[in-house]
This record gives structure tokens, C-alpha cells and sequence, in this order.
């Protein structure tokens, strides 16, 4: 039997080789996730949302560390370095995650990280400049949103 600590380094292995379909897989179907950038994701959009990252990341350089878990709660610092697609501008993103479980699969998914610091890398001067504001971040998490729906439709992803 797969351990819950070794379950989040499958997640992250599957991650650094932009494998989405191996990420869906250590989900339950009713997980739910969160993060600043996506807001809360429930059930197979969380696999959407891997896929369409995994898609996009030509250069993501990822590692994992201080993975701890228990039968019901786990955590994990990760940090990834990839180039933004929509500014070509190099982001470094820690990412503090925790994790609840159910049957030997993620139920619940949160990661944690500061979006002004996310912003004035991947922004640039607009990011240090106004990327602590509120419209501002509103503003990424609503591009962040169509682009999801948009890559779902374009992909004729769905409930299975």
C-alpha cells in the first residue's frame, strides 16, 4: 500500500515530467483545490487545470521537498521556475501545499504561495507597480479563469 507521503511525491515526480494524466490520478473525483491564482477548482477541472499547465510549461524546472503526511493530512514546499507564457518574463514561485486524503487519494488540495511576489516577476513593472491591489489581482484570477474555461472548451474536456 502507497503511503500518503509517497502518494505527494508521485504528484510532484509526475509534475516535473508534466505527466497531467498521473497528477488527475492521485485525486479523488470529488477533490476539491485551491490556490491565489485559480480560486477554488472542484473535481475534474482540477485535472484540467494540470493539463493545461503541464501543456504550457515548455521549460518548468520543479522540485519538492519537506513532504510529510499521515493517514489524513500531508504537506509539502515546492517550487517552480518557468518562463510566463503571456509575458515571456522568468517566474521562480515557492508554493506552500497541504493536502487532506480519503481512500489513498487527494480530497483536498490547497496551495499557498504570495501572489504580489508571483505578479512583479511575471508582470513585470505593472506587477511591482499595482500587483498588490486588489483589481489587479482580481484581475489576474479572472484572466486565469477564462483561460481555463477557454483551454476546457478548446480541448471538449468534461466530466467523464
Amino acid at each position: 500500500m502507497t503511503s500518503n507521503a509517497d502518494l505527494i511525491r508521485q504528484f510532484y515526480a509526475a509534475f516535473g515530467r508534466r505527466d497531467h494524466q498521473a497528477m488527475a490520478a492521485c485525486y479523488a473525483p470529488d477533490a476539491t483545490f485551491r490556490d491565489p491564482v485559480f480560486g477554488e477548482l472542484a473535481g475534474w477541472r482540477i485535472g484540467a487545470m494540470w493539463r493545461m499547465l503541464c501543456e504550457r510549461a515548455t521549460d518548468l524546472v520543479l522540485t519538492a521537498d519537506h513532504i510529510v503526511a499521515d493517514a489524513d493530512t500531508g504537506s509539502a514546499h515546492w517550487e517552480a521556475r518557468y518562463t510566463f507564457s503571456a509575458t515571456g518574463r522568468p517566474v521562480h514561485n515557492a508554493i506552500e501545499a497541504s493536502f487532506r486524503f480519503t481512500g489513498a487519494k487527494i480530497i483536498r488540495h490547497d496551495d499557498r504561495f504570495d501572489l504580489y511576489r508571483w505578479s512583479r516577476q511575471a508582470l513585470g513593472l505593472k506587477g511591482v507597480l499595482l500587483g498588490w491591489s486588489p483589481p489587479v489581482q482580481n484581475a489576474i484570477r479572472s484572466q486565469a479563469g477564462r483561460g481555463l474555461d477557454s483551454f476546457i472548451r478548446k480541448n471538449g474536456l468534461g466530466p467523464s
